[in-house]
């Protein structure tokens, strides 16, 4: 039974599927926008979200937390910190839309645009 368990494995290990979101993460956050399967993409906005968050804070402790979680990865945490938490400082939450766009040719995965909002 699975009961109040969040997330979805991806029939890959922990530190492989921790891995795999936070590459697509970094993508979403350095392109703003990105293609993939449904699955992926509902679960990297969680991904994402619980970071914008922190950057709005914008406190010394929650940018070295989003440093370590990308491996210390500057242009990521500067664009995070000072671009995108700036950007939702208004905002409560939902900080990305998902657009579906239909099914894949070669194996009929769903298919949608996972983007950051403007503003």
């Amino acid at each position: 039974m699975r009961k109040k368990v969040v997330g979805r494995k991806f029939h890959r290990k922990t530190d492989v599927r921790k891995a795999f979101l936070r590459s697509l993460a970094r993508s979403l956050i350095l392109h703003e926008k990105i293609k993939t399967t449904e699955a992926r993409a509902k679960e990297v906005a969680r991904f994402v979200q619980k970071y914008i968050t922190k950057a709005k804070k914008g406190d010394l402790r929650s940018i070295r937390q989003i440093a370590s979680d990308f491996y210390n990865d500057r242009e990521l945490v500067k664009k995070l910190v000072q671009d995108i938490g700036k950007r939702f400082q208004n905002r409560k939450g939902g900080y990305t839309r998902v657009i579906k766009l239909g099914q894949r040719k070669s194996d009929g995965a769903k298919m949608v645009i996972v983007e950051l909002l403007k503003e």
